[in-house]
């Protein structure tokens, strides 16, 4: 019985300890949210170790919100909270009935959120478009609604697509945040369809009829034909005339019919100007019908481009009045300063060089070039006689420039044999261009680099050893004096009278051969040779 009390006594000492430990460590209890993360063994899935901080842990579990941050979209990323630390506006350890949201909806500045509140959408509470039926990307961890995260932000949204996908989604490029009609926005000009006279006065829905679609009332606007009057109006004369009322006939009055004789087409959209005005009016309106409205926005509504989709960007081509006038297609208004924003730039003899020189090589113009190259234009005149290193790419500006040809400024030193003395005054054709039977030939990389290769072996062999002439044991490459030369090293040592002697003195010419040369090798040395 004693021993029972002992362990009853020393159980209840235990908990009591542990139950004040844990309230010495931990701050409070935890919100009901996170009250599955209670207990000592789970404080780290919180908190670091040795740091107050908790932001980085919390955007560890609260993934939706980092990602937000990361894509600099949303609240959090916003100028007034961004920086700020979790627990600044979402306290814990304050018991299971806190609210960690906590902020005034009515007060809330939603322009922070990304989504500015105008029109209507400033006047409507809160819970009307932040609703769980509407949060299509559930990207909170509150998949049943109370979040404000996960709403889209365009307008089918939240609002019914009356078009029924026959039109844009970006319902503001014609309707407005105020009201859903009239569409403010909408500008008929811009359709393929552009209002004209009457037409501009009609009420839209006499063109665009609505009807029962999917079991709803639907008003079409995609997909209205106009390719003839007929489509919306009766034609009176029962195809007596054809079809193309406006023949006859213009939407300004259809009491009133037209001559093209003395026609003032400066009151049109489009005043005639430049080459336009010579111009026979059927070559324009080839349908036979003055009235029928032609695009004219851009050149080639009329004309082909010549330049067959050259310049095109992105599937788009610039205007031809970009570089032409109605005055003329040529000459062009193309500028130097507009050819140096294409991507190549004109300089040096670039400059004075005539366009058709480099966009005109065939019949045709050219301007889609393959690249920036000088081979491109230029004959590669060293075609393979260039080792690959010292011109990549067959890039001739690694040695030439552009100011002129004849700029060489090619740095000898990266080869084996480096210039110096006269060789630094040498022409590169000098030594690297060849005579053949009459035939140029070049050298560079199968160029020896022995002094004869280049130079005439005037001693005639007298210094060859191991059959090769090393001009370099007696000469330099500044002059032509054997300054390198020393007697001493010679079979015959200078010394006493002979030391003072004239080379010409020992060593005279020969007339053995047809050409004479100087005897510098004498086989027999003796003093009988030369007394």
């Amino acid at each position: 019985m004693k021993r029972l009390l002992k362990y009853v006594l020393l159980l209840t000492g235990l908990m009591l300890t542990g139950q004040m430990l844990l309230a010495q460590i931990s701050p409070g209890e935890l919100s009901q949210v996170h009250a599955h993360l209670e207990g000592l063994k789970k404080c780290t899935q919180c908190h670091i170790l040795g740091e107050k901080e908790t932001t980085s842990k919390c955007l560890e579990c609260h993934k939706e919100i980092k990602t937000l941050m990361d894509q600099k979209k949303g609240y959090h990323a916003s100028a007034e909270v961004k920086g700020q630390k979790c627990a600044s506006c979402h306290g814990e350890h304050l018991g299971k009935d806190y609210k960690l949201i906590r902020f005034d909806a009515e007060k809330f500045d939603h322009q922070l959120a990304g989504f500015k509140l105008k029109g209507k959408h400033g006047t409507i509470n809160c819970n009307d478009c932040h609703k769980a039926e509407l949060i299509r990307n559930l990207i909170s961890q509150k998949k049943q609604g109370g979040t404000y995260l996960g709403l889209g932000t365009s307008c089918v949204d939240c609002h019914e697509d009356v078009h029924q996908n026959t039109l844009s989604t970006n319902c503001t490029s014609c309707h407005n945040q105020d009201a859903f009609r009239p569409a403010t926005g909408f500008d008929h000009s811009k359709t393929r369809f552009q209002l004209v006279g009457k037409h501009r006065t009609v009420d839209c829905a006499k063109c665009h009829l609505t009807e029962l679609r999917n079991g709803k009332n639907f008003q079409q606007f995609a997909g209205v034909k106009f390719e003839n009057c007929t489509n919306c109006h009766e034609d009176i004369h029962r195809n007596k005339f054809g079809n193309d009322c406006r023949k006859c006939h213009n939407e300004f009055s259809f009491t009133q019919t037209k001559a093209t004789e003395g026609f003032n087409h400066n009151l049109t959209d489009f005043p005639l100007e430049g080459k336009h005005v010579a111009v026979d009016c059927k070559k324009c309106h080839t349908s036979g019908s003055y009235t029928r409205a032609l695009k004219y926005n851009r050149c080639t509504d009329c004309h082909s481009d010549f330049h067959e989709k050259q310049f095109q960007k992105n599937g788009v081509s610039p205007d031809c009045s970009a570089c032409h006038s109605v005055d003329g297609f040529s000459p062009a208004s193309f500028s130097i300063e507009q050819h140096n924003q294409a991507g190549f730039k004109l300089e040096g003899a670039h400059l004075a060089t005539p366009c058709l020189a480099c966009h005109k090589a065939g019949e045709k113009w050219n301007f889609k070039l393959p690249s920036k190259r000088c081979v491109d234009c230029h004959e590669n005149v060293h075609k393979n006689a260039l080792p690959e290193k010292y011109m990549p790419d067959s890039e001739c500006r690694s040695c030439h420039s552009v100011e002129s040809w004849k700029w060489i400024t090619f740095n000898h030193d990266q080869t084996p044999f480096k210039l110096s003395g006269k060789h630094t005054s040498v022409g590169c054709r000098d030594c690297h261009f060849r005579q053949d039977n009459g035939v140029v030939k070049q050298q560079f990389s199968n160029l020896a680099e022995s002094c004869e290769n280049c130079h005439e072996d005037i001693h005639f062999n007298q210094f060859e050893a191991l059959g090769k002439n090393d001009c370099a044991r007696c000469h330099t490459f500044n002059n032509w004096s054997p300054d390198k030369f020393n007697h001493d090293n010679a079979r015959f040592k200078l010394d006493g009278k002979h030391s003072g002697l004239q080379c010409a003195a020992c060593h005279q010419p020969t007339d053995d051969l047809i050409r004479n040369y100087i005897v510098y090798k004498f086989e027999d040395i003796s003093c009988a040779r030369c007394h």
